[in-house]
């Protein structure tokens, strides 16, 4: 696949385009999908671009919407021949949340907030293999190992020198208490977090328990955001058997604000250095 196609982003760009044709013509899901014969969730699935679109598909739809232009047929076509190419991550077999790699592959900046760990892009691979082996206790050995593989392949983003990941990460303060594996691995990791929040595009703060409640107590959320203004927002919310996101700009508007107030009340940097210490420290006394 070429470096600068990602299918996941080339997947959401057409289904935007193809909404706005539909809008266009004032025309329901449900009316153009009684026009091709399919159903209605295969039109939104398409439009919200969590599933693949053939070129067969583009120019049916095309041809519903009247579209005449040719060079704008070619393009829509263009783009979702290259959104049927394949990830790096698909190498790896079937991932659960792929659709989310494929957005954090091209955002540019990302905003997370994490109650219960340390954040993936943030993990030693001991810590990644610990926490991923108690999360999925059914899991094997190779599965284990796959997954670590894959979270250390993201945190690429991280150490990439020509397009590095912007990384704001707010934690709360239960994520440095649970002992993950051992309390030397927790030494390790915690050092391995205060060394990742030098870096100029990575900035990490931690919510104390004395804060009490906050915007972020009902769970951990992610907020993607794009280099390409044509991309909007994305708000990842993960489950267990499915992820949501959210991209409707008043979404994404109430996250980005509940963000606000996290990082507002949240220690400072230096701060939160300090305190990550006084963890490790803490940690490394049992």
């Amino acid at each position: 696949m070429a470096s600068n196609v990602n299918p996941t982003v080339r997947r959401r760009r057409l289904g935007q385009e193809l909404r706005k044709l539909r809008e266009a013509k004032n025309m329901t899901a449900e009316q153009v999908a009684e026009r091709l014969l399919v159903s209605q969730s295969k039109i939104s699935r398409l439009e919200n671009g969590r599933r693949s679109i053939s070129q067969r598909d583009v120019r049916d739809l095309c041809g519903v919407y009247e579209v005449d232009d040719e060079r704008m047929v070619d393009s829509l076509m263009q783009m979702a021949k290259d959104s049927r190419q394949q990830g790096w991550w698909h190498a790896f077999g079937d991932i659960p949340y792929s659709v989310y790699i494929g957005l954090e592959t091209d955002a540019e900046s990302l905003r997370m907030y994490e109650s219960q760990i340390i954040p993936g892009l943030l993990q030693t691979p001991a810590y990644a293999e610990a926490v991923i082996s108690g999360a999925m206790p059914e899991s094997t050995p190779a599965e284990i190992e796959k997954r670590v593989t894959v979270r250390t392949r993201r945190q690429e983003r991280i150490r990439d020198e020509e397009r590095p990941l912007r990384l704001w990460a707010v934690i709360d303060e239960g994520a440095l208490h649970r002992i993950v594996g051992s309390r030397q691995l927790m030494v390790d990791q915690l050092e391995h977090l205060i060394e990742q929040s030098h870096l100029p595009h990575v900035t990490v703060q931690v919510i104390p328990f004395e804060m009490g409640a906050h915007p972020g107590i009902s769970g951990q959320y992610s907020i993607l955001e794009f280099p390409d203004t044509s991309d909007s927002s994305v708000v990842y919310i993960e489950g267990v058997t499915s992820d949501l996101y959210l991209e409707k700009a008043q979404d994404v508007g109430k996250y980005s604000v509940m963000y606000e107030h996290l990082r507002a009340q949240a220690l400072n940097v230096d701060q939160t250095r300090e305190f990550i210490a006084k963890m490790a420290k803490k940690h490394a006394q049992g």
